[in-house]
Order: C-alpha cells, then sequence, then structure tokens
C-alpha cells in the first residue's frame, strides 16, 4: 500500500547526501527510535549514530551510517543535518576498524571526564555505528 510522500533532505558539511521524495525515514534520536511519515507532527531531534533508513517505497529503501546530527520535521519536510552520511557499500571496514581502534586508545589515555575524552567516546559510538551498517 502507497503511503504519501514528503520531501527529505540529508546533509553534511561536505553538501547534500540526498534530497528525493519518501513515504517513511527512520533513525535513532537521543531520546529512542523514531519514524517519520507524511503529516507527521512537528519535531527538532538530536540523532545518535545508526543507520538512516529512508523509504522510497515498501521495498525500495536508501541506507545510510549516520553521524551525529539534527533532525527537523515541519511543513510536511524532513531535514536531516549530520556529520556524515555513508553508504554501507562505502564504508571501508579496515579504515573504520583503525579509526575505532584509535579513538578506544585515546579514550583510555585521557583524563576521565576530560573533552578529549567525551570527543573519543564519541568516535567509538560513531565508528562503531558504522562498522554494524556496514555489515
Amino acid at each position: 500500500m502507497a503511503r504519501a510522500r514528503f520531501p527529505a533532505e540529508v546533509l553534511t558539511p561536505e553538501g547534500e547526501v540526498f534530497s528525493e521524495e519518501i513515504e517513511m525515514l527512520s533513525t535513532v534520536t537521543t531520546v529512542g527510535s523514531i519514524g517519520i511519515l507524511a503529516r507527521h507532527e512537528s519535531v527538532l531531534a538530536r540523532l545518535e549514530p545508526t543507520e538512516l533508513r529512508l523509504y522510497r517505497s515498501e521495498s525500495d529503501i536508501v541506507r545510510f551510517a549516520q553521524a551525529e546530527g539534527y533532525l527537523q520535521f515541519a511543513d510536511n519536510r524532513a531535514l536531516v543535518l549530520v556529520e556524515e552520511a555513508i553508504a554501507p557499500d562505502q564504508i571501508d571496514r579496515a579504515t573504520f576498524e583503525a579509526k575505532l581502534s584509535e579513538a578506544r586508545s585515546s579514550a583510555e589515555r585521557t583524563e576521565q571526564g576530560s573533552e578529549l575524552q567525551a570527543r573519543a567516546l564519541r568516535d567509538i559510538r560513531r565508528y562503531e555505528a558504522f562498522l554494524a551498517v556496514g555489515q
């Protein structure tokens, strides 16, 4: 069964990654999972590193490994602003495994509660999420 469609954009600091009409958007916010359909209530949410799913239809799903960012849904339009959005087939496992190892080492070496440790822990969550999506 076809659902009503709405425009969705995914933007990173490098530029636009996705811009099409979709039936549903699915991701994870800092307070839990969210699914957005057309005519959803307005929402502004902070996003966690995870898999972003953009449903063109029930069987046609565009997937990205999504970094931290924000989701805005207003006036029946979705805007996803994230640090990174990478298609699963573009994830270089060896590179991200090395980055994950570096982040873990950094988290162990830095002072408890410091900004450097917080950054390393954030990177750990991001790289673990990217590797999970890339499987």
